[in-house]
Parts: C-alpha cells; sequence; structure tokens
C-alpha cells in the first residue's frame, strides 16, 4: 500500500497527498486504451514519486513483452519507446529523483525478465538519460524550472519528444512546455489523464538523431 502523506509538513507546505494505488488504477481504465498503445505520450504534471507513470509504464511494458517477448532487440527497442512515452513535473527534487528511479528500476526489472540478462551500461545511461529529459522538477502552473527551495526561476520547462526514425536511430526533439501547450489549446485538444497531444507541436527548440543506445551521447 503506497503512503498518500510522507509529513505533515509537506501537505501544509506544498499540499503535497499522493493518490492511492485504487484511484491510480481507476483513473487509468479510463484511458486504458492509451495506456495499452506503446508510444502514447503520458504527462503528469504534479508526478510525486511516480504512482501515476509506474500504472502506465506497467501497462505498456505488458503490451511489450506481449508482442515482442521472442525478440531480444525488438523488446529492447519497444520498451525504450514505451518509457520515453513518460513525462513528469513535480516542485520537489526529492520527489522528482524518487520518481526517476522507481521509473527505472520498473523498466530494469522487466527487461532483465524477459531478456534473461541485465542492463548493459550503454542502455542504461540512455533509458535513464530519457528519464532525466522527462521528468523534471519545475511548476506545471507557470510553466518555469525551479531552484532548491521551490521558486519558479526564469528557465522554461522543456520536454524532449521521442521517436524511432530507421533501424535503430531515434530522434530526439526538444520543445517548450508552454508552446506544447499552446499549440493543444489552438487546436481545441484536451490532454489524457494529462498526455501530451500526438499531434502538438511548440517551436522545435533542437533535434538530435542518433542510436537509441546512445542518447546520453548528443556529440553523436
Amino acid at each position: 500500500m503506497t503512503k498518500q502523506v510522507k509529513s505533515k509538513q509537506r501537505v501544509t507546505d506544498y499540499g503535497e497527498v499522493f493518490t492511492s494505488e485504487r484511484e491510480v488504477k481507476a483513473m487509468c481504465d479510463l484511458v486504458k486504451h492509451e495506456t495499452e498503445r506503446i508510444d502514447s505520450r503520458f504527462l503528469e504534471p504534479a508526478c510525486g514519486d511516480g504512482n501515476f507513470l509506474i500504472e502506465v509504464l506497467e501497462r505498456k511494458l505488458n503490451v511489450v513483452k506481449r508482442q515482442y517477448r521472442r525478440s531480444v532487440l525488438d523488446y529492447e527497442k519497444n520498451s525504450v519507446l514505451a518509457i520515453s512515452s513518460l513525462y513528469g513535473v513535480d516542485i520537489l527534487a526529492d520527489n522528482v529523483a524518487a520518481c526517476r528511479e522507481r521509473l527505472y528500476k520498473f523498466w530494469a526489472k522487466a527487461y532483465k525478465a524477459v531478456c534473461k540478462k541485465t542492463v548493459d551500461e550503454e542502455l542504461e545511461r540512455s533509458v535513464r538519460f530519457i528519464l532525466v529529459r522527462n521528468i523534471v522538477c519545475g511548476n506545471a502552473l507557470t510553466l518555469r524550472e525551479v531552484d532548491e527551495q521551490g521558486n519558479d526561476t526564469e528557465t522554461p520547462i522543456v520536454f524532449s519528444e521521442w521517436a524511432f526514425i530507421t533501424g535503430g536511430n531515434m530522434q530526439r526533439k526538444d520543445y517548450t512546455f508552454e508552446e506544447l501547450l499552446n499549440e493543444s489549446k489552438d487546436n481545441d485538444k484536451q490532454l489524457k489523464i494529462d498526455s501530451c497531444s500526438d499531434n502538438s507541436e511548440g517551436t522545435l527548440l533542437k533535434t538530435y538523431i542518433c542510436s537509441y543506445r546512445r542518447l546520453w551521447n548528443e556529440s553523436v
């Protein structure tokens, strides 16, 4: 059973109350079809330590296992695609760190169970790099990153969109959160559980293309 409150002080200071597992499952069931699409993007704007995102990842990886368990390469690529589709924002740095770690460990455990081997260093670095780009410390109301005290900075939240293009090459495109939301509003689209619209694109900041095993190496 997941604790819903870490401390009374955090509730007082930040209004922090985590959603129970039963409620998480019920809410995900409302968009069941999307949670079972490997590439469907989900954004949780107050992600805490990842209760919603873990549930969505589990559902996605179950689909990946059913469809690709006979091929290590296909499982590997699609499991990376699944975890790259999850996004989160939280104002508290410890929650962000915990969320990234929970998602990585869950993915790695599922990978080892199917592929019968531990994650090699390059692939681990790629998945952890994705999580650094996708799970960010910021204020989803002001769309700005925050400092160690949780105060807004002038730096806008930037998310990376990930997609396989040819073979084992993956493309990363960086957009500001604000631009993505503005585009979504202009198109009169609603976020699924807080999920990013597949057709929403704001101003492209940067784009990179490299092997999915070397996403962390921006010089490639």
